[in-house]
Protein backbone atom coordinates (compact mmCIF):
# COMPACT_ATOMS: atom_id res chain seq x y z
CA UNK A 1 0.00 0.00 0.00
CA UNK A 2 2.82 2.74 1.11
CA UNK A 3 3.03 5.15 3.46
CA UNK A 4 1.45 7.39 3.18
CA UNK A 5 -0.97 5.75 0.54
CA UNK A 6 -1.23 7.04 -3.06
CA UNK A 7 -3.75 10.07 -3.58
CA UNK A 8 -6.71 9.36 -5.69
CA UNK A 9 -8.43 12.90 -7.34
CA UNK A 10 -11.72 12.87 -9.65
CA UNK A 11 -11.18 13.83 -12.43
CA UNK A 12 -12.89 14.21 -16.37
CA UNK A 13 -10.79 13.34 -19.49
CA UNK A 14 -10.41 15.87 -22.18
CA UNK A 15 -9.49 14.95 -25.50
CA UNK A 16 -7.96 17.26 -28.08
CA UNK A 17 -6.94 14.89 -31.21
CA UNK A 18 -4.43 12.62 -30.24
CA UNK A 19 -3.81 14.63 -26.94
CA UNK A 20 -5.71 13.47 -23.65
CA UNK A 21 -5.64 15.29 -20.00
CA UNK A 22 -6.92 15.15 -16.92
CA UNK A 23 -9.27 18.21 -15.63
CA UNK A 24 -9.15 18.66 -12.05
CA UNK A 25 -11.52 20.62 -10.85
CA UNK A 26 -11.07 24.13 -12.52
CA UNK A 27 -7.33 24.58 -11.05
CA UNK A 28 -5.30 21.81 -12.65
CA UNK A 29 -5.23 20.09 -15.92
CA UNK A 30 -2.92 16.84 -16.44
CA UNK A 31 -1.93 16.66 -19.58
CA UNK A 32 -1.00 12.75 -20.30
CA UNK A 33 1.99 11.28 -22.58
CA UNK A 34 1.16 9.83 -25.87
CA UNK A 35 0.69 5.44 -24.29
CA UNK A 36 -2.05 7.34 -21.65
CA UNK A 37 -3.57 9.71 -24.09
CA UNK A 38 -4.18 6.48 -26.75
CA UNK A 39 -5.37 4.08 -23.46
CA UNK A 40 -8.23 6.73 -22.32
CA UNK A 41 -9.06 7.69 -26.15
CA UNK A 42 -9.47 4.22 -27.35
CA UNK A 43 -11.41 3.10 -23.81
CA UNK A 44 -13.73 5.85 -25.14
CA UNK A 45 -13.10 8.29 -22.16
CA UNK A 46 -13.51 11.65 -23.64
CA UNK A 47 -15.97 13.73 -21.14
CA UNK A 48 -15.92 10.85 -18.71
CA UNK A 49 -15.02 11.08 -15.14
CA UNK A 50 -11.96 9.15 -14.00
CA UNK A 51 -9.67 8.72 -10.50
CA UNK A 52 -6.32 9.56 -11.06
CA UNK A 53 -4.00 7.96 -8.96
CA UNK A 54 -0.53 10.42 -7.83
CA UNK A 55 1.95 8.92 -5.03
CA UNK A 56 3.26 11.70 -2.85
CA UNK A 57 6.82 11.28 -3.88
CA UNK A 58 5.22 12.35 -7.58
CA UNK A 59 3.95 15.71 -6.14
CA UNK A 60 7.18 18.20 -5.75
CA UNK A 61 7.51 22.06 -4.92
CA UNK A 62 11.06 21.98 -5.72
CA UNK A 63 12.07 24.64 -8.07
CA UNK A 64 14.13 21.97 -10.78
CA UNK A 65 10.76 20.28 -10.53
CA UNK A 66 8.30 23.55 -11.26
CA UNK A 67 10.62 24.43 -14.15
CA UNK A 68 10.27 21.18 -16.22
CA UNK A 69 6.81 20.40 -15.54
CA UNK A 70 3.55 21.11 -17.73
CA UNK A 71 1.12 20.28 -14.87
CA UNK A 72 1.66 23.09 -12.30
CA UNK A 73 -0.81 23.74 -9.29
CA UNK A 74 -1.10 25.96 -6.45
CA UNK A 75 -2.64 24.84 -3.19
CA UNK A 76 -2.55 25.76 0.71
CA UNK A 77 -0.60 24.16 2.82
CA UNK A 78 -2.79 22.19 5.85
CA UNK A 79 0.24 20.95 7.52
CA UNK A 80 3.59 20.90 7.57
CA UNK A 81 5.07 17.43 8.95
CA UNK A 82 8.88 16.35 9.30
CA UNK A 83 9.77 12.29 9.48
CA UNK A 84 13.95 12.41 9.66
CA UNK A 85 14.93 12.81 6.16
CA UNK A 86 11.06 13.47 4.78
CA UNK A 87 8.97 16.14 4.67
CA UNK A 88 5.10 15.27 4.37
CA UNK A 89 3.15 18.47 3.28
CA UNK A 90 -0.76 18.08 3.55
CA UNK A 91 -3.05 20.06 1.70
CA UNK A 92 -6.82 20.30 0.13
CA UNK A 93 -7.12 20.23 -3.88
CA UNK A 94 -10.78 20.24 -5.09
CA UNK A 95 -11.80 19.42 -1.76
CA UNK A 96 -9.94 16.53 -1.39
CA UNK A 97 -7.32 16.03 1.16
CA UNK A 98 -3.43 15.34 -0.51
CA UNK A 99 0.04 14.62 0.72
CA UNK A 100 2.94 15.50 -0.70
CA UNK A 101 6.39 13.87 0.08
CA UNK A 102 9.02 16.83 -0.88
CA UNK A 103 12.64 18.12 0.06
CA UNK A 104 13.23 18.64 3.45
CA UNK A 105 14.74 21.87 2.36
CA UNK A 106 11.38 23.07 1.28
CA UNK A 107 10.32 26.40 2.48
CA UNK A 108 6.62 25.25 2.61
CA UNK A 109 4.74 25.93 5.79
CA UNK A 110 1.22 25.99 7.22
CA UNK A 111 -0.77 28.41 5.73
CA UNK A 112 1.92 29.10 2.84
CA UNK A 113 0.25 28.87 -0.88
CA UNK A 114 2.57 27.08 -3.00
CA UNK A 115 3.30 25.38 -6.33
CA UNK A 116 3.50 21.86 -6.79
CA UNK A 117 4.62 20.26 -10.00
CA UNK A 118 3.05 16.82 -11.02
CA UNK A 119 5.16 14.16 -12.36
CA UNK A 120 2.62 13.02 -15.47
CA UNK A 121 4.70 9.93 -16.50
CA UNK A 122 3.76 8.33 -12.62
CA UNK A 123 -0.17 9.18 -13.03
CA UNK A 124 -2.22 6.71 -12.96
CA UNK A 125 -5.86 6.02 -14.35
CA UNK A 126 -8.76 4.31 -13.18
CA UNK A 127 -12.37 3.81 -14.38
CA UNK A 128 -14.48 5.06 -11.65
CA UNK A 129 -17.28 2.39 -12.18
CA UNK A 130 -15.21 -0.50 -12.30
CA UNK A 131 -11.61 0.71 -10.53
CA UNK A 132 -9.82 -1.46 -13.04
CA UNK A 133 -6.46 0.27 -14.11
CA UNK A 134 -7.01 2.48 -17.39
CA UNK A 135 -2.98 3.56 -17.43
CA UNK A 136 -0.12 3.37 -15.13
Amino acid sequence: MGSPQMNFLDATVKVNGAQASLQIGDAVTVPLNAEKSKALIDGGYDGKTVVMGIRPENLSDHPDDLAKSNAIFKAKVNVYELLGAEVFLYFDVNETPITARVDPKTTARPGSEVEFAIDTDKVHVFDKETEKTICN
